[in-house]
């Protein structure tokens, strides 16, 4: 069932996906069937404009954590049996896969990180923009809010998790004064608390930035998560079969720039001077880095500090 752009352009109203036409552009570089992977399905963007493009004999399968995720892309299941989402995190991708019989895929793509509905909807406590109780996580039906994890940790080891997630230079001052606070309730709270701790703001950002990022990929596990996926992703793609990241920092795409420079290179010889049989063990090929038009940067001010990175499995057809 092909979607057309009504369905498309309801799917975008509360949601505007970065980098669309380039991520669904890279991924059907050679063709327009098989079976794809959306790996953060959010609010479906990327996924409807997948399905725009594949014909009538591919199919889709998206993950989310995100109830209200779910809901959407249930919506989208039964509109399009092309289509069908799975309720785990990213990083249980072959696991997940595997049990539905699927062992390759032609393409996979990820947005990463947190999504525009969950920043805008207050209740959901990612944001010191929108005041709301401090929950932060991506799936709200399990496991400890913010409040209740900054309540559980020591503040050493808040400060270190500041300081490695949101590249804050004033962790520890930070560290002290949330837990100096003890229960903090509200985002609001948490903001306060953190511009009175910090002695220098960032021209044009907001004193919380560094820690709200920090605080909400600790508890969502981000990085973890990011870690054990891109690995996974990588032995499901079938020969030609395209990757396709999208990141918002630079933590998270340098993981990636990493990953793929490891598994797009040849190992270094020995050393030892000797003539050495070198095994091949790449496993990709770069495509391509792609950031936000200006165009697209003026109608979306979030895809500013956004990066596409596109790799290719490797062997023969």
């Amino acid at each position: 069932m092909q979607l057309d752009s009504h369905s498309l352009m309801l799917c975008f109203m509360s949601h505007i996906s970065v980098l669309l036409n380039e991520t669904i552009d890279a991924l059907l570089a050679h063709q327009n069937t098989g079976i794809y992977v959306d790996a953060t399905f959010g609010r479906g963007g990327h996924s409807k404009a997948l399905l725009a493009q594949l014909d009538q004999n591919s199919r889709l399968y998206a993950f989310d954590k995100d109830p209200q995720a779910l809901a959407v892309a249930q919506d989208l299941a039964k509109e399009d049996s092309r289509f069908h989402i799975i309720h785990a995190s990213f990083a249980d991708l072959a696991t997940s896969l595997a049990a539905l019989g699927i062992t390759q895929v032609d393409g996979i793509m990820a947005d990463l990180g947190v999504s525009s509905p969950q920043l805008d909807q207050a209740e959901r406590g990612f944001s010191f923009m929108n005041n709301g109780p401090l929950d932060m996580r991506m799936d709200n039906s399990s496991g400890p809010t913010a409040r209740e994890w900054l309540l559980s940790i020591e503040e050493e080891a808040l400060a270190n998790i500041i300081f490695k997630y949101g590249e804050e230079r004033y962790s520890r001052r930070i560290a002290k004064a949330i837990k100096m606070a003890g229960d903090i309730e509200t985002t609001a709270e948490l903001a306060e608390l953190v511009k009175r701790a910090h002695p220098k703001w960032e021209k044009n950002k907001h004193a919380a930035t560094r820690t709200f990022q920090a605080i909400r990929i600790a508890i969502n596990k981000e990085l973890d998560d990011i870690e054990a996926f891109l690995p996974q992703a990588v032995s499901l793609l079938k020969p030609k079969g395209r990757l396709a990241v999208i990141s918002f920092h630079s933590l998270e795409d340098r993981m990636i720039k990493q990953f793929i420079q490891k598994e797009s290179t040849l190992p270094e010889d020995s050393g030892w001077g000797l003539p050495q049989q070198q095994v091949d063990s790449r496993r990709l090929k770069k495509i391509a880095r792609v950031s936000a038009s200006a165009d697209e940067v003026k109608g979306n001010p979030r895809s500013r500090s956004a990066w596409l990175r596109v790799a290719e499995g490797l062997g023969e057809i």
